[in-house]
């Protein structure tokens, strides 16, 4: 009888395995760097609507009134005077997934203005980092 000889090397199935834990672990990883860029795009955004706030406040102390539109903090408006803009960028009016800052005139909850972005997906409501962000 003769003896086969055990050739060095890994099979298919075990090849499938490794295959299959590696995709699985870089799926894993993966969820957590979108989760985590998530995060910090909201906070981002946070401090960008703080500091967009402190723009139309200043608008309105130098003009003596609020905008009418965020417009109004890049280009100075036909009619106003006191305006010692620009007090912001175009890119500053949007957030960072790119939909427009929406600005109110009365705003919520008996403030003067507010200013809103509608989070990660881009819809009213949400949770976490779809949750609306509202200032003031």
């Amino acid at each position: 009888m003769s003896k086969r000889k055990s050739s060095a090397g890994f099979t298919l199935i075990e090849l499938i395995i490794v295959i299959t834990l590696i995709a699985g672990v870089m799926a894993l990883v993966a969820g957590k760097v979108i989760q985590n860029k998530h995060k910090a795009e909201y906070k981002i955004a946070q401090t960008q609507m703080t500091t967009l706030s402190a723009n139309v406040d200043q608008y309105e102390s130098d003009v003596g009134a609020l905008p009418d539109s965020l417009q109004q903090l890049i280009a100075a408006p036909g009619n106003v005077e006191g305006w010692l803009g620009p007090y912001a960028k175009a890119e500053d009016l949007k957030d960072p997934w790119h939909n427009a800052i929406e600005y109110h005139k009365p705003g919520s909850n008996d403030q003067p203005y507010s200013l809103t972005s509608l989070g990660v997906d881009g819809k009213p409501g949400g949770d976490g980092v779809d949750k609306d962000l509202v200032v003031p």
